[in-house]
């Protein structure tokens, strides 16, 4: 009788077997047109290829494409519009949006406006008890710190000083509103 602990190795991958783990991916995840060729090179790596031809994953992902199975444009929208909502930067998104092999074209398209950014600030300086929300920071390191969270999180630093160093909630609030007014 074999041990429990010892498997046996996957059976090489085929081209039915390729296009049903590429379905199967797209099924339980959104997800970008780089992410799935990525993960099915990660699995021919760990597999490897039995087939008469040789793989060719970019292929299984543009049929995926013209099919609709994938779309970019609309996973890079949602994406970008929830890490707005949980406080991140315009730079942190471009960032995460690059790392998931979207278009430039597209990342500038979706990069938010002056008053999204500024809600954003906010949303992360409630969230993380930053400025006005946490409790006053008086000594200036106290300060720089919260700054620089709000820096890495991809605000630029006088959008996360102005949040920070704000007297109080309603005046951070009022600041991020004049962004709207401006045209």
């Amino acid at each position: 009788m074999r041990d429990r602990r010892e498997r046996r190795p996957p059976k090489p991958l085929d081209p039915a077997r390729l296009n049903d783990l590429a379905l199967a991916y797209v099924a339980r995840f959104a997800t970008s047109a780089a992410k799935v060729e990525g993960y099915l090179v990660r699995k021919l790596r760990e597999r490897g290829w039995e087939g008469e031809r040789p793989a060719d994953p970019r292929a299984i992902v543009e049929r995926f494409v013209e099919l609709g199975y994938i779309d970019d444009a609309a996973w890079a929208r949602a994406k970008s519009g929830g890490l707005l909502r949980r406080g991140y930067g315009a730079r942190r998104v471009d960032q995460t949006l690059g790392a998931a092999g979207i278009d430039a074209d597209i990342r500038e398209d979706l990069r938010p406006d002056d008053a999204a950014a500024r809600q954003a600030a906010l949303a992360l300086a409630a969230r993380r008890r930053l400025g006005p929300w946490g409790e006053k920071a008086d000594d200036r390191a106290a300060r720089e710190k919260q700054i620089a969270a709000m820096v890495r999180a991809g605000h630029g630093f006088d959008a996360a000083r102005a949040v920070v160093e704000a007297p109080s909630v309603s005046a951070a609030e009022e600041w991020a509103a004049e962004a709207e007014e401006t045209p």
